[in-house]
């Protein structure tokens, strides 16, 4: 009989995608200085996004502890607040304020996700962690493990995304945000092989959230906090993790139990290439507009017809969009926009607000805004179409680009110029465009919500890898909160 016989009681083996995703938590390669400063940058521009969601009353009112009061001297600490919370709870109101404004970087592949969601757990689980350690009289963990677990936390999740397609069969990216979470929690905590296997195993054993919650006609606010609740998740499975709880070794592919067969229509998981940086390397930043990503280029094209046509709505006759197949099939969207969370998810909404206003921010989605009729004039004009070219650049994996292009047709049968941009300026082939933004991002996000002298700090610690890498936990999350 095989051990892996649905009647068998037999312990199998573990599954060898989570002996793998073990093996290349606990002793992978040191990263490349490369993947080391760009994920610096990367939580220069997670903080950035995290201060500048504190604006929004929506935010703000999920944040804190479940119950009020339910605080935790020596917790874990939340940037840009004063509360100390168990590292759980902590993990929830980090997650969601890096990921509400939908500002934070991106990766594109058959599934897509938003890595630095992961700093939830990795946040939460080190200051915590370090404080302990305080407590004993050692040493906190330094900034070093932080920069290494992104880095480790972006490859599980944005390797996992190149091939398996969770969108396809109805689960949420979050799903490996809890997957990745999970894994350098357990591993910021101490963990050891068995305790990483029983935490992932039981992290896949979760299944997945609906994707619901991101599409018409219930798509809702769940979506900008959704990320903090994967990660919030990932904590408590590895705290219980390494209390000895057990794992399952054939979590994944048990027959007719498994994930695979549950929730994947029956098929395996797979790696599509060795777990080293190549993620975070590759990573895409949003740094000019807070916008779902497939739009990004979608956007600058519109922003630079602006002053073309600023003078000229009222002949515009059609919007001619051109772009690849996810963006078509995941924001492509017609008739009414219910809530801030349907409008940055409408690819025509993001791209006739730049072309009558020559801006998007945050503030773009909100109700007032959003009642301008010449936004919904123009959006009925738009003829969204998939351009092949576009669709096999988003999926070769030497360019990864999210090409969109734009031309408007006005009455009198004149037409502007086709405007096309295959990759937005977060991308890798335009860094050296996007650090210098990165930067300004963050201090003028930053800077306002903090003391001048506390900021100074900060910003002196955080500007450079050497020196970030040398600071402690304690005294980074001391400087980036009020607790």
């Amino acid at each position: 009989m095989s051990a892996y016989d649905a009647k068998s009681t037999v312990r199998p083996p573990l599954d060898p995608l989570l002996a793998e995703l073990v093996a290349y938590t606990l002793t992978a390669a040191a990263p490349t200085p490369l993947a080391r400063e760009t994920a610096r940058y990367c939580l220069l521009d997670s903080l950035a996004c995290m201060f500048q969601a504190l604006n929004y009353p929506a935010c703000r009112r999920v944040l804190g502890p479940v119950v009020p009061g339910a605080t935790l001297a020596g917790g874990a600490r939340v940037p840009g607040c004063e509360w100390e919370l168990d590292p759980v709870i902590a993990a929830f109101n980090i997650g969601a304020l890096v990921r509400w404004l939908d500002f934070n970087d991106t990766w594109l592949a058959a599934e897509w996700g938003h890595p630095s969601d992961n700093l939830g757990a990795i946040l939460a689980v080190a200051d915590y962690e370090s404080r302990r350690r305080i407590a004993r009289g050692e040493p906190s963990l330094t900034m070093a493990a932080v920069l290494d677990a992104m880095i480790a936390a972006h490859e599980i999740q944005g390797v996992l995304a190149l091939e398996n397609s969770f969108n396809r069969v109805g689960l949420d990216h979050v799903l490996l945000v809890r997957i990745a979470s999970t894994a350098v929690a357990t591993r910021l905590l101490g963990g050891d092989r068995e305790q990483l296997a029983s935490a992932l195993s039981n992290a896949w054993i979760d299944g997945g959230a609906l994707r619901t919650y991101r599409h018409a006609p219930n798509t809702g606010s769940r979506k900008s906090w959704a990320a903090g609740d994967a990660t919030s998740r990932a904590v408590r499975l590895a705290l219980l993790a390494m209390t000895g709880e057990m794992g399952y070794p054939s979590a994944l592919s048990a027959p007719r139990w498994g994930f695979s067969d549950v929730l994947f229509k029956g098929k395996p998981l797979n790696l599509a290439r060795p777990l080293g940086s190549y993620v975070m390397e590759n990573v895409l930043f949003k740094v000019s507009y807070p916008a779902e990503f497939h739009a990004q280029t979608a956007v600058e094209a519109a922003m630079t017809l602006h002053p073309v046509v600023r003078n000229r709505l009222d002949e515009i006759s059609e919007i001619l969009i051109e772009t690849q197949e996810p963006a078509v099939r995941i924001i492509d969207k017609t008739g009414p926009l219910h809530n801030p969370a349907d409008r940055d998810h409408c690819l025509q909404y993001m791209i006739v607000v730049p072309l009558v206003f020559g801006r998007l921010v945050a503030t773009d989605y909100d109700a007032d805004i959003a009642a301008d009729p010449r936004l919904d004039q123009l959006r009925s004009k738009m003829v969204v179409r998939e351009n092949p070219e576009f669709t096999r650049d988003y999926y070769d994996p030497d360019k990864r680009f999210i090409g969109n292009a734009i031309q408007i047709v006005f009455n009198d049968g004149t037409r502007t110029e086709q405007v096309r941009v295959d990759y937005p300026i977060g991308h890798r082939l335009r860094r050296k465009e996007a650090f210098p933004l990165i930067e300004a991002k963050f201090t003028e996000s930053v800077a306002p919500k903090l003391p001048s002298t506390q900021f100074a700090q900060l910003f002196k610690c955080s500007g450079n890898l050497e020196r970030l890498d040398s600071t402690s936990v304690a005294e980074w999350m001391s400087l980036v909160s009020g607790a």
